[in-house]
């Protein structure tokens, strides 16, 4: 057996309120819309990972989702643009992982990182 997708599932009363942060920060397009569920992919090959953790890392909580980006500036500028709150400020880690912490509409923590 392979495994060929894992999809993070988020609960909403109004899935399209997603559109906002999701497509309009990270320019993930709606793949899938049936009303009740959309689904958003970059399009690209997807890699299946999961991840288990006591902590997010340098003390912070556990995000209920990590999205790598290839330029987190620009993820940085279109966070700002949206009014959308930084919980954790931009960020260098020793393990080579620059990022920064936001919630989505849904209240969600989201991991944005570069490597």
């Amino acid at each position: 057996m392979i495994v060929k997708r894992i999809v993070s599932n988020i609960a909403a009363a109004i899935p399209s309120e997603a559109e906002k942060f999701y497509a309009d920060i990270f320019e993930l397009k709606v793949v899938m819309d049936h009303g009740w569920i959309r689904t958003y992919s970059s399009g690209e090959e997807m890699t299946t990972q999961v991840s288990v953790a006591s902590e997010g890392g340098s003390g912070t909580p556990v995000p209920d989702l990590s999205i790598e980006v290839d330029n987190l500036e620009v993820a940085l500028q279109r966070v700002k643009s949206g009014n959308i709150e930084i919980e954790y400020r931009p960020v260098s880690e020793p393990r080579g992982v620059r990022r920064i912490y936001v919630r989505d509409p849904f209240g969600k923590l989201i991991n944005v990182l570069q490597h």
